[in-house]
């Protein structure tokens, strides 16, 4: 456990606000909300038992089109689920959600989406006693979405936590969301609520807004309010909190060492918040948290953490989703056939994306039937999935139209108003001498080099062609190299060698350590002499390792709107305003911070 990062930490942090949760409901509210209960009771009093199994799994599926996609895509689903389309998935599953991804060719373009949600739905409702689909994805922004350009694309949560305005948090989260609901997607797994408290976290990092769980909560809640405006469920994850882990829990089994009263301090406010904003859906954390619940099981399947702390403590009564049961962090216990069961003994709602359906939904349908689950508590769970179902009007009508993609999806008015946000992040947080803004007279001719990261979904990139073409539009004369995350031996001379020819270079640092060629890269061009800008393009700690860079700025992430927003800070034409949402350590003393949370200067 680390105490000494812990304890600095905790410095930064406010004492956590104990925050009510919701107002009190009028005697007309209560009326309706019985009266829809009772019609949603009755919808359930007619499903069999295998179309209540299937209303709880929401499921991945291969395609563009839900009757039609390619043979690629055929055979993939036919290897992983034994169904050809997302239409047979249905007829034979009846899953009461599907989650759409890049990389499953969901999402080639706004129009292709919003056909893909009508056949789904199409689909569904043409079954006996057929309901609508809940239609989610993970569209967080920043360094996670899965529907890229032309959608609006936002600063992702740490750089939105930087400019530290909830009015630019929930602007974000309305536009994105009524971009989402054009395009018939209903739910989105954001914002990630997780207290980023540990520089080494894998896994969320710069997808958190921040260190402060005050900080956090209030952005959390901003987010929250303007997704669900848009009709757009928002989802809090990873709950109990994902902040403080050095694993992920994709790939391993994370533990979380925080005390009860360190969770309810660092962990638990951002949750608070989302529930007093009146949050639509929680997200499980496939972590283990001993001082929560000793028995060595992932929060997903943690009775005392789902039912005990979450619905119990917190007075929390909307849908609970599991984070993928294909990750490993869940699966390293128990067998793919008791997760399922387990996740909805602890007081889930929601199975998301199981490894293999046939075997969970046949776990479920065994331990019905076996008397391990009721039929009670399947109603439950299917109750508050069609409450929400319900509430974003996918009962009365689940179809949307390509005139409604055209009206909302990336237009003028929400790309700039991206534009405005991300201008408002950027964050200025070495500059010796005055070198920044750089000048056109001066500092024309610039040298753009650094990692390229893999895009972010639907961003132009790379991010050196990127920096490149913006600089070009504001009257510099760029020259690109991409040196990568590990830059050789090789590319370093060819960078030192073009730099030679330049007034100025700019690097852009992706997740630097000790150990990585992209310092002895940064250091061989700061020896040539020529001036050298950094741009940490994910995580700010970058400029801890590299402590002779005489000008520094933070985007947080290389998104196309983040990079261009930064270009322009650094060449003047905008102030940086951003602020550090998280502290940045010493790199050879972790102990002691070398630029603290509201650290950023000012031209």
């Amino acid at each position: 456990m680390h105490t000494s990062r812990r304890t600095l930490l905790a410095a930064t942090a406010g004492a956590a606000a104990v925050v009510a949760v919701g107002g009190p409901a009028s005697a007309e509210d209560d009326d309706t909300a019985r009266h829809d209960d009772k019609r949603l009771r009755a919808l359930i009093s007619r499903m069999t038992l295998e179309e209540k199994v299937g209303q709880l799994f929401v499921m991945r599926v291969y395609g563009h089109s839900a009757t039609a996609p390619d043979q690629a895509d055929i055979d993939a689903n036919l290897k992983e689920i034994g169904v050809r389309t997302a239409a047979e998935l249905i007829a034979k599953y009846r899953v009461g959600g599907i989650i759409y991804f890049g990389w499953a060719h969901n999402t080639r373009d706004p129009h292709q989406i919003a056909d893909l949600s009508n056949g789904i739905q199409k689909a569904s409702l043409a079954q006996s006693r057929g309901l609508p689909v809940l239609i989610s994805t993970d569209q967080e922004h920043g360094i996670v979405a899965r529907v890229g350009k032309p959608a609006t694309l936002f600063p992702g949560a740490m750089t939105l936590g930087a400019g530290g305005s909830r009015t630019d948090a929930r602007t974000a989260g309305r536009i994105g969301g009524a971009e989402l609901r054009a395009m018939g997607v209903r739910q989105d797994y954001a914002p990630v609520a997780d207290v980023n408290v540990n520089p080494a976290n894998p896994v969320i990092g710069v997808r958190s807004f921040g260190a402060d769980p005050q900080a956090v909560a209030g952005m959390v809640a901003a987010q929250v309010k303007g997704y669900q405006s848009a009709g757009v469920a928002a989802t809090s994850k990873h709950f109990p909190g994902h902040g403080d882990t050095e694993t992920d829990s994709h790939y391993g089994f994370p533990v979380i060492e925080h005390t009860e009263a360190q969770w309810a301090e660092l962990d638990a406010p951002p949750f608070r918040a989302a529930i007093a904003a009146g949050i639509d859906s929680i997200m499980t954390a496939h972590i283990m948290v001993p001082a929560l619940d000793p028995s060595g099981d992932p929060a997903t399947l943690s009775r005392p953490i789902l039912t005990g702390i979450l619905r119990e403590r917190l007075g929390y009564d909307g849908v609970v989703v599991t984070d993928s049961l294909g990750m490993e962090g869940v699966r390293t216990k128990y067998g793919d056939d008791r997760v399922p069961v387990l996740a909805l003994k602890a007081g889930v709602d929601q199975l998301l994306n199981p490894p293999k359906l046939d075997v969970a939904w046949n776990a479920v349908l065994q331990a019905v039937r076996g008397g391990e689950l009721t039929e009670a508590r399947l109603d439950e769970s299917i109750l508050r999935v069609l409450r929400l179902k319900a509430k974003l009007g996918l009962i009365k009508d689940p179809y949307v139209t390509r005139r409604g993609v055209d009206r909302v999806v990336g237009i003028p008015s929400h790309l700039k108003a991206a534009d405005r946000i991300a201008e408002r992040t950027t964050t200025l947080l070495v500059n010796s001498g005055g070198l920044l803004p750089l000048s056109r007279r001066t500092h024309r001719k610039v040298l753009v080099v650094g990692a390229d990261p893999a895009s972010p979904s639907g961003t132009t990139g790379p991010p050196t062609t990127v920096l490149g073409a913006a600089l070009t539009e504001l009257g510099f004369t760029a020259t690109v190299l991409s040196t990568g995350t590990a830059p050789t031996d090789a590319t370093i001379a060819k960078a030192v060698a073009a730099a030679q020819d330049v007034d100025a270079v700019l690097v852009g640092t992706y997740n630097v350590t000790a150990a990585s060629s992209q310092r002895t890269l940064v250091n061989q061009l700061l020896a040539t002499g020529r001036p050298v800008v950094a741009l940490a393009i994910r995580n700010p700690y970058d400029v801890a390792q590299l402590p002779d860079v005489k000008a520094y700025l933070a985007a947080y992430s290389w998104t196309d709107v983040e990079l261009r927003a930064a270009v322009r800070v650094l060449a003047g034409r905008a102030d940086p305003v951003g602020e550090l949402p998280v502290p940045v350590q010493k790199a050879d003393k972790p102990t002691e911070v070398l630029y603290p949370v509201g650290h950023g200067l000012r031209y």
